[in-house]
């Protein structure tokens, strides 16, 4: 039987010191980790334990806006719907139906179904906690994914590095409600960077403000980028992009910004 290697590990205090001097965030970078027992989950140092009921949005938003480390079960969780999304609750019939959300957020039963269906989960069955914390703390080394919280400028920036090589073209699709499933459930599930709108919840129990977009990355992903915006900053490509004026004659300033080095 072949031996598995240990997962890598990052200097993530040294990457989120990275990212807010490239990117001048106001939302703290956090790593979310998926668990097979509770018992790993509550081996993680400093962690807190949830004494109400929450969405997830609110236990990322914990570790986002509050700076806590805190770990989850299925049953700290409202409903099925934030558990299906990381894979602590199956996706059945019950819950493919989407029955609640009828008259709600959609029209109709197959206006539900078709949500539920094109929503990107975690499967079920492998996990059965989840801890999200700081980035810079260092507890989850390596989280599964980190989560980034940034403007649509901050974010464009970012985008950029992770394209400075190995170049591909990004396409990220809206669920619209349940918006989770866009960032941290597709990033859980796929592996690849992901982008979202956060949603009404997201927004309303999370606190997410008007302004933030949200980035799922793995480390490995995030590490890359930084790479990339560092290159792209000795290029005077950098985040504030500082407006040139929508009079001037553009060419003396596309003469910096787009000339060959």
């Amino acid at each position: 039987m072949q031996q598995q290697s240990p997962p890598e590990q990052f200097d993530l205090a040294a990457m989120v010191a990275d990212l807010n001097n490239l990117l001048r965030l106001k939302t703290t970078v956090i790593g979310m980790k998926l668990f097979a027992t509770v018992e790993e989950m509550a081996a993680i140092p400093k962690i807190r334990r949830p004494t109400a009921t929450h969405t997830t949005d609110q236990i990322v938003s914990m570790a986002s806006r509050l700076g806590w480390t805190v770990g989850i079960t299925a049953d700290d969780l409202v409903g099925s719907q934030c558990r299906a999304v990381i894979g602590l609750a199956p996706q059945d019939e019950k819950w493919l139906a989407g029955e609640s959300y009828v008259g709600v957020w959609h029209g109709t039963a197959e206006d539900a179904r078709k949500r539920q269906e094109a929503l990107d989960v975690v499967p079920f069955g492998q996990y059965k906690a989840l801890a999200v914390s700081p980035l810079s703390s260092g507890r989850l080394n390596p989280p599964d994914i980190c989560l980034v919280y940034a403007t649509p400028g901050q974010m464009i920036i970012l985008i950029n590095g992770l394209q400075y090589t190995g170049y591909k073209k990004f396409e990220w699709g809206v669920v619209g409600e349940t918006a989770c499933a866009d960032s941290w459930g597709r990033a859980l599930k796929t592996g690849e960077p992901s982008l979202s709108l956060p949603c009404f919840a997201e927004r309303r129990y999370g606190g997410v403000p008007d302004e933030e977009m949200l980035m799922a990355l793995q480390p490995s992903h995030l590490a890359k980028a930084i790479v990339g915006m560092k290159q792209l900053a000795r290029n005077g490509l950098r985040y504030p992009i500082a407006p040139y004026g929508i009079q001037n004659d553009v060419r003396a300033g596309m003469g910096v910004s787009y000339a060959k080095k």
